[in-house]
């Protein structure tokens, strides 16, 4: 069941899922669904080119094929705010000029986002956590789910074809630090709706069990800061401001006094606070140019820099470079976060030269101090329990993630599975999903002017055959 690449105008019987980026790998999502001649994109991340591909920083999906057919596109649904679902949104408006639609947390960061790049007249419109909304012939309805920041959403798409359920980023935490828990209620309701498809997270499917809860870190992060003689510095992803609020609680509970450190960090407490997801009782922070006046075993911090960014707070640390902190042999530094493919050598690196300062590490491989935002195996199946989706496509995965989600999708009684990569025009009916085609997709970086230009094909071929 083909289509020729030049009749990829969605008919009114149907809906078309059409993933430029994020399904093959993870990061750079972008995701198309079509119906009745026009198309919808939910999310717009970018990725980075790491250690193996250090020329090409930032990387985002090339989107060439809807930028043009622009005047069919009803606008841009934005899942949650990690850089690779919104941090793409300032780099390609232009191309696409369209509406964004965010709730409140997501929606201030991709505001930021775009008032930086001088684009402070894109409508933004911000809709409650819950809402329904359309967006040209398309229904959407944000269901709230957890995950490792605030306000992460599911979207449940509606046509008069049917509907799709796209899961975004996702997790079953029972016992999320901030926010709201999953709507389990209306997760359970999804079963007796007329979903043509789930279109679902595969990042930890290849993973045992279930994800732990955020909560579950409060207690062996206490023993390890109080166990610190000197300063204690944990480094984690900026975006979790779940991490953020479970360290202010553990400094409150040890009587030490908590800051961060890093622009991107004091972005995310500063809309966390302007969308009240920090708690109105946690004591003051402590502004990061005064933590180094601080006595050593009174200071409790968090840094960018788990990633082993050469820019980053902790990588200034650990050049004995920092302006506002410097390390000192006894001092603790503390790895919450997971380690990204890619990034070992930049980590590795980082965690020798601070080593070679006589400072003491923790990670994952030594103590219980990150749980992902990413459901493993035994939610999947929960997950699918609930919904009984008649069709599954799983995404945000590398092919083997995918497959191991398909897997687990057919254990589960799921009647039809497909598994897709990027470019893949896939048709969501009643008998679906089937491929009707492929359209190109692509790469872009910024040159050294900062201008978008596309990945050479012999390096996009190198960046295609490290994911496979």
């Amino acid at each position: 069941m083909t289509r020729s690449v030049a009749d990829t105008s969605p008919h009114a019987d149907e809906v078309l899922f059409l993933p430029l980026g994020g399904t093959g790998e993870i990061g750079m999502n972008l995701n198309l669904y079509g119906h009745d001649g026009h198309w919808l994109i939910v999310d717009i991340g970018i990725t980075f080119g790491g250690d193996a591909f250090p020329d090409y920083d930032v990387l985002m999906a090339d989107p060439a094929f809807i930028a043009s057919r622009r005047q069919r596109l009803a606008g841009i649904v934005l899942t949650h705010a990690h850089e690779d679902h919104v941090g793409a949104v300032a780099y390609l408006w232009k191309r696409l000029k369209c509406p964004v639609y965010a709730t409140p947390f997501t929606a201030a960061i991709a505001r930021f986002k775009l008032a930086r790049a001088g684009l402070d007249a894109v409508p933004v419109h911000e809709l409650p956590l819950g809402a329904r909304f359309e967006v040209g012939p398309f229904g959407v309805e944000y269901i709230g789910m957890t995950h490792s920041i605030p306000e992460p959403n599911a979207v449940l798409i509606s046509t008069p074809a049917g509907a799709v359920f796209h899961t975004g980023d996702w997790k079953l935490d029972d016992g999320p630090v901030i926010g709201e828990r999953y709507d389990a209620m209306r997760l359970r309701g999804l079963r007796r709706e007329p979903v043509l498809a789930m279109v679902c997270d595969s990042t930890n499917a290849v993973v045992a069990g279930s994800t732990g809860s955020e909560s579950g870190l409060f207690a062996p992060l206490q023993d390890i800061v109080a166990a610190a003689a000197g300063r204690v510095v944990v480094t984690s992803f900026a975006s979790n401001v779940a991490r953020l609020v479970t360290l202010a609680r553990v400094a409150e509970a040890t009587g030490r006094r908590f800051g961060v450190i890093g622009q991107a960090m004091e972005r995310m407490v500063a809309v966390a606070r302007a969308t009240r997801h920090w708690p109105a009782d946690l004591p003051a922070l402590v502004d990061a140019r005064h933590l180094g006046y601080l006595p050593r075993e009174e200071v409790l911090a968090a840094c960018t820099g788990s990633q082993g960014e050469p820019r980053s707070a902790l990588a200034r640390m650990a050049a004995d470079s920092h302006r506002d902190i410097l390390l000192d042999p006894g001092d603790t530094v503390v790895f919450s976060s997971k380690l990204i493919p890619g990034n070992e050598r930049p980590v590795a690196a980082v965690q020798q030269r601070l080593r070679a300062l006589g400072v003491e590490l923790v990670t994952d491989a030594d103590a219980h101090v990150h749980v992902s935002g990413h459901p493993a195996a035994d939610d999947l199946r929960r997950l699918y329990d609930w919904v009984q989706p008649p069709a599954v496509v799983p995404t945000h995965g590398t092919p083997r993630h995918l497959r191991a989600n398909a897997d687990i999708a057919r254990a589960c009684h799921v009647p039809r599975v497909a598994v897709i990569g990027n470019g893949d025009l896939c048709r969501l009916g009643a008998d679906g999903p089937w491929v009707l085609g492929q359209v190109p997709t692509g790469r872009l970086t910024l040159d050294a002017d900062g201008r978008l230009a596309p990945v050479p094909p012999g390096v996009l071929a190198e960046m295609r055959a490290a994911v496979s």
